[in-house]
Order: structure tokens, then sequence, then C-alpha cells
């Protein structure tokens, strides 16, 4: 198999920093902010990252799977989370040191918890509002209240560090940069 081609999409309000590491076909949306010293590897097939989405440092989002991995709107990727799973919704948080096996897909609303390990044998579906939690991983359904203050928090976020990441960062521009 010819390895990927290195081929980026960056839209022109997308904030990605230089110091990030890309590899293989990668599309970020409008609004993305991608910290420095994150990592993106399309490995097999193509990602593609929606719109308002925050990836922070030492993030890893990788495919390994030939199928493009889609990545919602409005994601959260915290500080040292890994994330190879081939599907992610809207509105999700994967904390901090988080790590997700490409045998799980996640619908939206999903929040996994910091340090967490999400390694389940056969393809699961995280279906909306799961909350994944504790040192065993440990599943519930959150009832939704207080999604409209985390989505405002979570724009005010955004806002915030698309004005300070370039004061302190080179960024990457445009197509194929």
């Amino acid at each position: 198999m010819p390895p990927i081609r290195d081929k980026f999409t960056i839209h022109s309000k997308a904030v990605v920093c230089q110091d990030v590491e890309l590899k293989g076909d990668i599309t970020i949306g409008s609004g993305t902010i991608v910290h420095p010293k994150a990592t993106i590897f399309a490995i097999a097939g193509p990602i593609v990252i929606g719109m308002g989405c925050i990836i922070e440092e030492g993030a890893i989002i990788v495919n390994r799977r030939k199928e493009v991995m889609r990545i919602g709107d409005d994601n959260l990727f915290e500080i040292g989370c890994r994330v190879e799973c081939p599907s992610v919704g809207n509105f999700n948080t994967i904390s901090t040191r988080a790590r997700v096996h490409h045998t799980v897909r996640i619908s939206s609303f999903c929040v996994i918890g910091a340090g967490c390990l999400l390694v389940p044998t056969e393809d699961e579906v995280l279906e909306d509002y799961t909350v994944i939690y504790g040192p065993a991983a440990e599943k519930r359904v959150w009832s939704g209240r207080g999604k409209v203050q985390e989505a405002d928090l979570r724009r005010k976020h955004a806002e915030y560090l698309k004005e300070m990441l370039p004061k302190f960062n080179r960024l990457r521009r445009g197509e194929g940069t």
C-alpha cells in the first residue's frame, strides 16, 4: 500500500499552530483550534474535523482505518488524550489523558473522563449523553442538564484561545501548508 500523501485543508477561520504534527489527508473546519504539540495522523484513511473543535496540547488523533474518520462540531480534546475512534459526533469532551480505542464510535454530548481507558473487545457505539468515568471506565447516562451553559463556556474558551494563541505561536495557513 503506498503511503498517503500529506494534504492539509485548513479553513481560513481555523487557528492551527505551526508546532502541530500533521500527517496524511487532514481537513480542519472553521473555528477549530489546534494547540501546539498536538498530533493528528491520518495513517490509513483521511481525517475530517468539523467546526469549533478545540484540540489541546499533547492530544493525539489517529486514523488507522481506511474509512474516513469524521469528527463533528464543537468537540473538546483535552491535554494528552488519545483518540483512534472512526467517528465522533458533536459536543463531546475527551478529558485529560483519556484513551479511546478504534473499536468505539462516539455519538454526541458524551464525556470520557480524565485518564479513562476505553477499549471494548468488539465494536461499540456510545449513545448520546454517555459518560465514562473512574479507573474502571464505568458508564452512566447524563440527563443533559447544563449543556447550554457548557456550550456557552466552550464558546468563550474558543474566543479567548483565538485571541491568545496567535500572540505566542506561529500559525499554519490554508491548504497544503
